[in-house]
This record gives structure tokens, sequence and C-alpha cells, in this order.
């Protein structure tokens, strides 16, 4: 490797978008490379050994303990009921309208369900619930970019997180309920190893960090709508293939369509990887696209294939959407499972809907990030066909 310095790559980073680090790695084999971020060095790596990372601290790890229990798949379990009585409600509203955006109203649809499960009261009459489905997602959709996306980000998270910080305050100074089991009293009710209860502020962020990933599953339930309208043959295949093939749609959609293009973290001590070092307090970068689109693994892997993983396990550092690793030492999101018990319920829900798709652009940028369709994927006259 040379040790001459290296150009620092940030503008191209967000030129590029998704096709940056594949850009990088360009055709080594080794799967590493080492450029330059934000004047830091960083080592760019890709591969199911590559994904295997751990935690960069104790705080972290138990925070991280902290939430999954909240994330067992019977919690899961009860999200997914929730969300679905949200959808089957809007799905009689959408009926009505002259055109609905399946990206906008998934995103309500999501917040009216995690809400219920999480204990967050809300008024479902008023435009409380739509306001905050606009904040999550703002929040999603300004996290890797710079310009109007990011202040509306920033300005998003200041406004949830000081509603949220008083909720918390109105729930132990009894002035409001929290439902008992819930994560909303989880959270009011945790301390920290010194014993003492959450900050209110953090306890509000971390309410925010069930409520935002949940929310997130608009993207891919815009996606599915894609996939779908793309491959008309694919709705009988999800209609009648059974849980198996639910599964096998869900996990081809998650890596066919570009949601996180990296993932990233600070070496916390000197390391090498195949033969390559980096300093302590460099980065780590996992080429998530790049890994989730490499040929070696996938064969054809830009052609949408559900049935790739029919009678294949899924391996848990090749397919690396949400991270790689273990969820309770590594960089895997905890929240995977919650991704998937929704998507596959929610898929199997579009896959029943009648409707018609206008004129619209349903092009997917690769320089946008996180990237989505462009129009939200509107449809008109919307039944159910069962």
């Amino acid at each position: 490797m040379p040790t001459a310095p290296l150009t620092d790559r940030s503008l191209p980073a967000l030129i590029q978008g998704y096709s940056w680090l594949p850009g990088v790695l360009g055709e080594r084999s080794d799967g590493v490379a080492r450029t330059r971020v934000l004047g830091k060095l960083a080592l760019v790596v890709r591969g199911p050994e590559a994904a295997v990372h751990t935690l960069d601290g104790d705080a972290h790890r138990a925070r991280k303990e902290f939430f999954l229990p909240l994330l067992h798949p019977d919690r899961i379990a009860g999200l997914v009921d929730h969300v679905t009585a949200a959808w089957d409600d809007a799905v009689r509203e959408w009926g009505g309208a002259e055109q609905t955006v399946l990206f906008d109203a998934a995103s309500v649809v999501l917040t009216r369900g995690v809400c219920r499960w999480a204990g967050v009261p809300f008024d479902e009459d008023t435009e409380e619930t739509k306001d905050l489905a606009r904040d999550l997602v703002a929040m999603v959709d300004g996290f890797a970019t710079a310009g109007p996306r990011h202040w509306r980000a920033r300005r998003a998270r200041s406004r949830q997180e000081q509603r949220f910080t008083q909720l918390v305050a109105d729930v132990r100074g009894g002035e409001a309920a929290a439902p008992d089991g819930s994560v909303l009293a989880a959270v009011c009710e945790h301390r920290e190893a010194d014993g003492e209860l959450l900050h209110p502020h953090t306890a509000a962020v971390e309410l925010l960090n069930v409520l935002r990933p949940t929310v997130a599953v608009c993207w891919f339930v815009a996606n599915t709508a894609h996939a779908l309208h793309l491959q008309p043959g694919q709705r009988e295949r999800l209609r009648g293939g059974g849980p198996a093939y639910a599964a096998a749609f869900v996990h081809e959609v998650r890596r066919f369509y570009p949601f996180v293009p990296f993932l990233g973290g600070l070496a916390v001590r000197d390391l090498a990887w195949r033969g390559v070092s980096l300093p302590a307090g460099g980065m780590v970068l996992l080429d998530v696209f790049g890994q989730n689109h490499d040929e070696k693994l996938w064969g054809d892997p830009f052609v949408f294939r559900p049935e790739r993983f029919l009678g294949h396990a899924v391996e848990r550092d090749e397919l690396v959407p949400q991270g790689g690793g273990e969820s309770r030492t590594g960089h895997r999101c905890p929240g995977e499972g919650l991704t998937i018990g929704l998507l596959e319920a929610l898929a199997l829900r579009l896959s029943d809907l009648d409707y018609a798709v206008p004129d619209q652009d349903l092009r997917i940028s690769l320089r946008r990030i996180p990237a989505r369709v462009r129009s939200g994927f509107a449809v008109r006259n919307v039944r159910t066909t069962s």
C-alpha cells in the first residue's frame, strides 16, 4: 500500500453516492483499500469476513443490551399487529382518494402503528401523526447529505427531541401515563450502571431510536411496490408462495434496492486487514452497497430475483443491508428483525391490493443518499382483491 499522502475523497463521496466506495475498491480482489475522508485515513473493506466488527465502547454495548429485549420476536409480532391494523384502516381511506403516494402513506401507517405499540400518546384525528411521520422521515432522509435536507433533518430532530424530552418528564412526574411493559415505560424507568435514571433528553433520544428506524421501513414499502410493478409476475408468486417465498422476497428487496451505501466506525486501536494497516482514530468503511451487489456473492447482482434465497440460508455476513456481525456484540442493527417482520407483512398486503399506477417518475438515483423512488410511487383506484 503506498505511504504517500492520500487525496481526501469527501467531495467524491457526496457527488458519486452509492458508486463511490465500489469505485475506491475498483477491481481489487482482496476487497480492501485505503483512502482519506474528512481528513482522516480510512480503510475501505468489503466481504463477509470484513463485515464482522465489534462495538466501540462499553456505553454503546450497555445501551444496546437495553434495547435487545424490546426487540424480542414476541415484541416484534406485537408491533407487526399494530402496523398491519393501521395499514388496513388506511387502505379504506386510499380507496376514496384521488391519488395516494405509497412512500408518504406508509410512513403515516408505520408512525401510527409504532406509536400505539411503544405506548406513545397521540391524537389520530389531528395532523399530529402526519407531522411526526414527516419529521421522522426527514431525520432519515438527511442522515448522509448536506444542504436543505440536512438542515431539515436537524430541525426535525430538535423539534421531536424537545417533544419527547417533555413526554419523559411528564411520565416521571405523573402527568402522563406509560402503559406497563411499553417502550415508553422502559426508557422512562431505565437506569444506567451508576443507578441513575437516564437524563430526560437521553431517554427521548433512545425513544426516537425506536420510532425512527421503524418509520424508515416506508423506503422498503415503496421499493416493494416498485419491484411488483416492474415484475408483475412476482405479485402472484408472493401471494401464493407462502412464508418461505415472502421471506425470500423481502431479503431480495433489502439486497437489491439501495438504502445504506456504507457503514463506518472509528478504529479504537491500530489495526490491519489483509496486510493493509490503519492507525487508531482512522475510519473503517464497510462497502454495504458494493457487497450486496458483489458478483462473486450473488452471481447476477443487478437482477431482482427472490428465488436466489429459496433453499439457500441467508448467511449472516453475506447480506448486510443493516450491518454485519452479531446484533448483540457487533455493528449489526438490532432492529433488523423488526424491519424484516414488518416488510414481510406489508409486502403481502401490498400484493393483495389492486390499483392503477399513473404516469410518474419511477427512477431511483444512485447519487441520492438514501436513494428512493423519485415519485414516492403514486397509485390510484386502490382496492383489496380478497
